[in-house]
C-alpha cells in the first residue's frame, strides 16, 4: 500500500515539560486497520537502525493499535521496552484480544487503555496495562485527585488528554499524570521571569555576527575565551566521538580551524536556543530542533546542501522568541540574518519559507499539508521519512 497521508506526531510530557515520548499517527481522522498497520511497518522501518539500534534513544513511541494488529510481524522489530499500543478497553471484552494483550506485556510492550472504566478494572489493571488515559477537567481537580490517588501507587502510569491550557497541565502535574498537550507547547506560557537575552546568549549572538561575516579565526577565538563554559563545550563537541576529529583537540583556535564557518554557525544556532535560562522548555527546544531539521530535510532535494542548512537556521530561529522569552523583532535586532531567512520568519515566504511554513504544519495535523507538499513537489513519503529523520536527529542532538 503506498503511503497518501501525513504522519502527526504529539508530545507527552512530564511535569517538568520533558518529553517521555511521542505518539504517533496519520493525519486522517479514522484509519483503517490496513492503514494502521502499514504506519507501524514504517516506524519500524525508518526508526530502527540496521544494527537494530532504536533511533530515539529513551523515548516512547505510542502508536494508536486495533485487535489485528496485535500479532503483526513488524511489532516485533520495535524495541519492546520503547513501544506501546494504544488500545481502547471494551476491544479487551474478546477473550483472543485479552490474551494477545497479556502475551506482549510479559514480552515487555506496553499497552495504554483508553475508555477504561477503572473501577470495574480494579486490581487487574497492572497486570493489563502499563498506562490508562484519563480524561481530565480543569472543573473538578480535587475529585479526580481522589480518584486517581490509588493508581499513584501502582505500576501504572496515567496519562491525561485533552490539556488545553498552563494552568490544566500544571493540574496534572499535581495529580502525578503525564500528558499529551497537543499543540499546547507551541502557545506561550505566562511567566513572570526576566525577559532578554542573557550574557551567554549574547556572545553567542555576537560569534554568530562575527562567523556570518568571515571574521577572523583570531578575532572569534578572542570572544570564545571571553566564556569559559562555551570554549567548554566547543572543544567537548569536537572532541566527541560523533565528530570524529581521531585526535583530541586541544586549542579553540585548532577545534575552529578544523570545523569550518558553516558548521561551526550551525552549532552556535543549537547553542542559543539552549543557552536560555529563563521560562526554558524542554520541548519546545526539541521541536525547534526538530523543526528545524525537518525544514532542512525537506529542502534538500530542490535547494542543494548549502542553501538547506540556511532552512534549518530559519527553522531553528522560528521559535527563537519562545524560548528566549522576546520578540522576533528582537530577535532579528540582534542578529543579521541572510534576507531569505528573514523573510522566511516574517512572512513564511521567499526561497525558504514553504519549507518552514510544512515542517510547522506537521506539527499542528493541518488539512494545509498535502496542498503544501504538492506545491514543493514533495510526495507523502518523502515528507514521512523526512517527519521521522528530522526526530530520530533531535535525539542525538540532545545526547
Amino acid at each position: 500500500m503506498h503511503q497518501t497521508d501525513f504522519l502527526v506526531r504529539e508530545p507527552l510530557l512530564d511535569a517538568q515539560q520533558r518529553v517521555l515520548g511521542y505518539e504517533l499517527c496519520w493525519s486522517a481522522a479514522a484509519a483503517t486497520p490496513a492503514e494502521q498497520e502499514l504506519l507501524l511497518a514504517f516506524v519500524a522501518e525508518q526508526l530502527v537502525s540496521p544494527d537494530g539500534d532504536w533511533l530515539l534513544r529513551d523515548k516512547a513511541l505510542f502508536l494508536e493499535a486495533v485487535p489485528s494488529m496485535l500479532s503483526a510481524d513488524a511489532l516485533h522489530q520495535l524495541p519492546p521496552q520503547h513501544t506501546v499500543l494504544a488500545l481502547k478497553a471494551p476491544t479487551l471484552s474478546h477473550p483472543d484480544t485479552m490474551a494477545a494483550v497479556q502475551a506482549l506485556r510479559a514480552g515487555g510492550v506496553g499497552i495504554l487503555l483508553r475508555d477504561a472504566d477503572l473501577l470495574r478494572i480494579g486490581n487487574r489493571l497492572p497486570t493489563i496495562a502499563s498506562y490508562v488515559e484519563v480524561r481530565f477537567s480543569g472543573a473538578d481537580v480535587a475529585d479526580q485527585a481522589r480518584n486517581y490517588a490509588a493508581l499513584r501507587h501502582a505500576a501504572v502510569g496515567m496519562v491525561a488528554r485533552p490539556v488545553s491550557s498552563w494552568a490544566d497541565f500544571d493540574a496534572c502535574a499535581l495529580l502525578g499524570l503525564s500528558a499529551f498537550v497537543g499543540k499546547l507547547h507551541l502557545t506561550p506560557r505566562p511567566s513572570n521571569d526576566q525577559k532578554g537575552l542573557n550574557p551567554a546568549q549574547t556572545i553567542i549572538m555576537q560569534l554568530m555576527q562575527m562567523v556570518r561575516q568571515n571574521a577572523d579565526v583570531g578575532q572569534i577565538e578572542a570572544l570564545l575565551k571571553r566564556d569559559a563554559t562555551l570554549s567548554y563545550k566547543l572543544l567537548r563537541f569536537i572532541n566527541s566521538a560523533g565528530f570524529g576529529a581521531g585526535r583530541e583537540i586541544q586549542s579553540l583556535r585548532q577545534a575552529l580551524a578544523l570545523l569550518g564557518y558553516a558548521p561551526l554557525y550551525r552549532w552556535l544556532t543549537l547553542l542559543l536556543a539552549t543557552a536560555s535560562t529563563t521560562g526554558y522548555s524542554p520541548v519546545l527546544l526539541e521541536t525547534a530542533v526538530v523543526r528545524g531539521r525537518l525544514a532542512e530535510l525537506l529542502a534538500q532535494q530542490a535547494l542543494g546542501k548549502s542553501e538547506a542548512e540556511q532552512v534549518f537556521v530559519a527553522g531553528m530561529f522560528s521559535l527563537l522568541d519562545r524560548l528566549l522569552g522576546i520578540s522576533m523583532d528582537e530577535v532579528l535586532a540582534n542578529i543579521q540574518l541572510p534576507e531569505d531567512v528573514v523573510t522566511a520568519l516574517r512572512n513564511r515566504d521567499g526561497k525558504y519559507g514553504p519549507y518552514l511554513a510544512l515542517a510547522e504544519a506537521c506539527e499542528l495535523n493541518s488539512n494545509l499539508v498535502s496542498s503544501m507538499a504538492a506545491a514543493l513537489r514533495l510526495t507523502p513519503l518523502d515528507v514521512n521519512t523526512a517527519h521521522l529523520a528530522a526526530l530520530a536527529w533531535a535525539q542525538n542532538v540532545a545526547a
